[in-house]
Formats: C-alpha cells, sequence, structure tokens
C-alpha cells in the first residue's frame, strides 16, 4: 500500500501530466506548442503586457524557459515585445489579435474540461475540494521557502 506521500505525489504527477496532454492536443490543433497553452492564458489576464520576469513568477519557470516559449511565441506572432529601449528582459510582451483568440480558445476548453471533470460534484464538494487544494498549495510553498520542519 501507498503511504501518503506517494499517494499524493503521484496523483499530483497524474493530474499535471494529464493538464499538459490536453494543452498539447488543444493547442496542436491550431498548429501552436502545448507550452504555449499556460503563457497565453496568464497573459490573457494581464491585457497590460507583463514582463518577461514577471512571466518567470507567474508560471513558476526558469528564465531559460519562458526566454525559449516567449521567442517562439513572437515568431509566431501571438505575442508582441515593447518598450524595446529597457532590456529583453524587461520589456513588455502582450498578447497579439492571434494570441488572444487563441487565448480565448484555450480558456473556453479549459473551462469544457473543468466542467466534464467535475461535473458530479456537488457545489458544496467543489468549493470544499479547492479550499484544501489552495491549503495545500500556500503550506508546500511555505515549506519549500522555509524547509521541511524538524520533528
Amino acid at each position: 500500500m501507498l503511504d501518503r506521500y506517494e499517494q499524493f505525489s503521484f496523483i499530483v504527477s497524474v493530474i499535471n501530466r494529464q493538464i499538459q496532454k490536453l494543452e498539447r492536443d488543444e493547442m496542436v490543433k491550431h498548429g501552436y506548442k502545448g507550452a504555449f497553452a499556460q503563457y497565453l492564458m496568464i497573459m490573457r489576464h494581464h491585457p497590460e503586457g507583463v514582463t518577461a520576469a514577471q512571466l518567470c513568477e507567474l508560471c513558476d519557470k526558469d528564465k531559460a524557459a519562458v526566454s525559449r516559449v516567449t521567442n517562439e511565441m513572437l515568431e509566431k506572432k501571438l505575442v508582441v515585445r515593447s518598450n524595446l529601449n529597457d532590456t529583453l528582459y524587461r520589456a513588455k510582451l502582450t498578447l497579439t489579435e492571434e494570441g488572444r483568440r487563441i487565448a480565448d480558445f484555450i480558456s473556453q476548453r479549459a473551462m469544457a474540461a473543468v466542467e466534464a471533470v467535475g461535473n458530479e460534484l456537488t457545489d458544496e464538494e467543489r468549493k470544499q475540494f479547492y479550499s484544501i487544494l489552495d491549503f495545500i498549495a500556500l503550506r508546500l510553498q511555505s515549506i519549500s521557502k522555509d524547509g521541511i520542519p524538524q520533528e
């Protein structure tokens, strides 16, 4: 039998892999990489633009990953870079019309997936689930920052 850590980490890993697969499957319909989905969704919530540094923080990715993906999205004309007199890392990235269209598509597909996954949950179960999940995420962030408490 799995212990609590193994069970928890296995379930979270399965969920993460399946989300990435769904993103990949949906993005390929438009000829784009699945990795774009998370960035586009974040940028959709920041219409004024975000910097690469902010994307690192918001997507929990390193500079190299953000640079690679944003350069690909620039080439595909999903985003534009402004404030070019600043460093590339601090220049604002905003969605183009095509970028907004794809981000809206991903948002709609994500909503459909979330509805399909949780359609048998009551509103109270869903509320409790997200509350517990949020609690776990915040505690893990704290432990990751401060270290695992000693017994």
